[in-house]
């Protein structure tokens, strides 16, 4: 049952279910210790930026960029020492790669990653704690690929650069961790 919950509710999700084959006792487990390190890492988040000053509630662009560069710098400070696969450790990188291959291969899937691809120009060098890069635009999510990957909290997005599957901090604008080549 666990399984299916990871996977959401839905006609989408059902539509998804058929596609996919069911979570083994090892994927199982990967999803929730990713779930258990991520809730680690929001708690750290949340800590930091109760540190900063709030933003008005007619906040600027330019203070809410400060904001985000300020909470970014408190957390590459804290997270000096991480490394690529901590958030998203080996066993869920194929767990990834394993969910998003059946979805692109399914009959909807060379227009999704072609829109996927459409908006993702790749940046050859991509480290942990680096700041989402502001000239990349953010790649389009489909929802068929969301729908099969772990939900995130609304402070974290999955996002693509060139072939990576890139967990984003939101609200830092920070790379908190990446994927190496997941799309099919």
């Amino acid at each position: 049952m666990r399984a299916r919950k990871f996977l959401g509710h839905g006609v989408l999700a059902a539509a998804i279910v058929g596609v996919l084959p069911e979570l083994t006792a090892i994927e199982t487990q990967a999803v929730v210790d990713f779930q258990a390190r991520l809730a680690d890492y929001l708690v750290l988040h949340r800590k930091l930026e109760a540190t900063l000053p709030k933003l008005p509630k007619q906040a600027t662009p330019e203070q809410v960029d400060a904001n985000q560069r300020d909470l970014g710098k408190l957390i590459q400070t804290a997270r000096a020492g991480a490394k690529r696969g901590q958030l998203l450790a080996p066993d869920m990188e194929a767990l990834a790669k394993r969910r998003l291959a059946a979805v692109l291969s399914g009959p909807d899937g060379k227009i999704m990653k072609a829109s996927i691809m459409d908006e993702n120009p790749g940046v050859p060098d991509l480290n942990v704690n680096d700041r989402y890069p502001d000239a990349v635009p953010l790649s389009t999510m489909p929802p068929q690929v969301l729908e099969v990957l772990p939900k995130l909290e609304e402070d974290l997005e999955y996002r693509f650069i060139g072939q990576r599957l890139v967990l984003m901090d939101a609200h830092a604008h920070l790379v908190i961790d990446f994927t190496d080549d997941v799309l099919p």
